[in-house]
């Protein structure tokens, strides 16, 4: 799977941080681009304007961990790309870019499936897809989860399945509770 991953799923954690897992594995190849990450940036500051620190090192290690992730999008793609919010042509411009065959992103109306298939590109929510990887092995979800969650888990106050319903993730939550 090559995944080009949206800002919204790069921010918060525990979708990137499972999404990573899984292309440590081998099990996908992710991609982004420099704006992607500057807008992960910026979403991080618009909610904790103290950690411009702290995400400045997360896109540090996500660019170290990745290296051949980042991607740069033909501009004159990307002008004749038409979505219904044209600040998202950057994301399907950085996806062709990337011989990508998914966009990664909880914004499923922001790109509607036709208009990227016209692009030989697919849209797919990222509790869908987890869902997928977890029918197709169980077993290296839970590895690659397991050790995301626990210390979300011993701050205490939740389960697995609450913190993943959270994170936008009911679905894998539910599987993983099962």
């Amino acid at each position: 799977m090559r995944l080009l991953i949206d800002a919204c799923v790069l921010y918060p954690t525990v979708p990137r941080e499972i999404l990573f897992g899984l292309a440590a594995q081998g099990r996908a190849e992710l991609f982004w681009s420099p704006r992607i990450l500057e807008e992960w940036r910026r979403a991080v500051l618009r909610n904790a304007p103290d950690d411009g620190d702290l995400v400045a090192a997360e896109i540090a290690v996500a660019r170290a961990r990745f290296p051949g992730a980042e991607v740069a999008p033909d501009s004159d793609v990307e002008a004749d790309l038409r979505l219904p919010d044209a600040n998202d042509a950057h994301v399907l411009a950085a996806a062709l870019a990337a011989g990508a065959d998914s966009v990664v992103t909880f914004n499923l109306k922001d790109f509607p499936g036709r208009v990227l298939a016209r692009h030989g590109v697919m849209v797919r929510h990222p509790d869908a897809l987890l869902l997928e990887a977890f029918h197709t092995a169980p077993d290296l979800i839970r590895a690659v989860t397991g050790p995301i969650l626990a210390p979300l888990l011993a701050q205490g106050g939740t389960d697995a399945r609450r913190l993943l319903k959270r994170a936008r993730l009911p679905r894998l939550g539910k599987a993983l509770s099962a």
